[in-house]
């Protein structure tokens, strides 16, 4: 099964994630009876009211959380947050999976705080996150998640939408969106753009419970069979479009799997054979998936390499700095590309060669339950040739029998 988390057109928030899983089935009651448990572990806070309604929100119908709680604290400690998010896992029973979703979710928060303000993470206070709030969307989702068993799904996010224009906060006035979104998001491979309003629509939390919940981020959703859709109501309203988050799950129908690649592409017609094969080292090095150069003529009958790589949209920036650097080039033209890929798997597995053993990394590509295909990866049969002092040729041969033998391959 599959999980679409589309926050394209409205961001996501805690509130939303929450509201939006408690649509697609998650059971109500199971969720607020849980989350009332925070109450115990933060000192002053309380909840007044709790439950799930639904309303219209431009024209869809959207499940809304309703809250209203009673703080006397207006200003907390990050770690405390993280304690009554442990605390509450503990005694309410989450599945481990579940724990680990909710104690990375408050720690990338804490990071992004802690990365921002300077500060070692037992020392960073939270202002907008310091009330109960953030720890009810954090073990409410978990909760919802683990009802539904959606951890065991794959699950995909859109690139997320986070308003533009300006904020003011506890810490003044900033753009948007703010440096603890952009913390939270650095280095994930969700991709984030402006957005229709110049508003905030992701927030840091909801933005924490996506990076630790998504596998990947694609521009497109991946082919499935719709079996559920959920929509979870935000709390602002906008006359172009409606503010909810959508999730859709379904049964994946395709033996391939569609994802978005960036191409980086270049002609150099004034370097070196041994610039040429030190770039491609670097790329790769840097997150490049594939760099080829192919020969070609150019104006005035001038000889040129093309220079052509494929990366994530999240190393673009790195591996187009390198490209400048090293070759000097002067421009670097860059596209988007789909793509389908054929599901792999990565397994260690342990063989014997000449009284010797060895563990050895391969791909590998299952038709059910039947691998249909392995390839042993270059560096670890040059490691084996060079220790049993055998050609390339000779130590691919001998480790591909010993792998088809481990894994039953006919």
């Amino acid at each position: 099964m599959v999980l679409v988390i589309d926050a394209q057109i409205a961001g996501i928030s805690g509130d939303m994630l929450l509201s939006s899983l408690v649509s697609i089935g998650a059971n109500k009651s199971k969720v607020i009876d849980g989350v009332y448990s925070v109450e115990e572990y933060l000192k002053g806070s309380k909840i007044v009211k709790l439950d799930f309604d639904k309303v219209v929100k431009h024209g869809i119908e959207a499940t809304h959380l309703i809250l209203e709680t009673s703080e006397d604290h207006h200003e907390r400690k990050g770690i405390e947050i993280q304690e009554c998010i442990l605390s509450t896992s503990d005694k309410i029973g989450l599945s481990e999976k579940a724990k680990v979703f909710a104690k990375e979710s408050i720690r990338s928060l804490l990071h992004a705080e802690s990365k921002i303000h300077g500060e070692p993470l037992e020392a960073v206070h939270f202002h907008e996150a310091s009330s109960i709030d953030t720890a009810i969307d954090i073990i409410g989702s978990a909760i919802a998640l683990d009802d539904l068993k959606l951890f065991s799904d794959e699950i995909v996010s859109t690139p997320v939408a986070v308003g533009s224009g300006t904020l003011t906060f506890s810490h003044g006035t900033t753009s948007n969106p703010a440096s603890a979104i952009l913390e939270i998001f650095r280095d994930s491979d969700i991709v984030i753009y402006g957005g229709r309003v110049k508003e905030e629509l992701t927030t840091p939390t909801g933005a924490s419970l996506l990076v630790n919940l998504s596998d990947r981020c694609s521009e497109f959703y991946p082919t499935m069979k719709i079996k559920s859709i959920g929509y979870g109501a935000g709390n602002k309203d906008f006359d172009s479009f409606s503010n909810v988050l959508k999730i859709v799950k379904g049964e994946s129908t395709d033996e391939f799997q569609l994802d978005t690649v960036q191409i980086l592409e270049t002609n150099l017609d004034d370097v070196s054979g041994e610039t040429v094969g030190h770039m491609i080292d670097k790329l790769i090095a840097n997150g490049a998936k594939d760099v080829t150069v192919t020969s070609a003529i150019t104006k005035k009958g001038r000889p040129t390499n093309l220079v052509s790589i494929i990366c994530d949209p999240s190393v673009t920036n790195r591996l187009m700095s390198i490209l400048v650097s090293e070759t000097g080039t002067l421009g670097v033209r860059i596209r988007s590309s789909s793509r389908y890929v054929v599901p792999r798997i990565i397994v260690s597995v342990p063989i014997l060669l000449q009284e010797k053993s060895f563990i050895v990394k391969c791909k590998i590509v299952k038709h059910g339950e039947t691998i249909k295909h392995f390839k042993v990866e270059s560096d670890e049969v040059k490691s084996i040739a060079e220790s049993l002092s055998l050609s390339f040729k000779a130590a691919s041969d001998l480790i591909s029998g010993e792998v088809k033998r481990r894994l039953d391959i006919k």
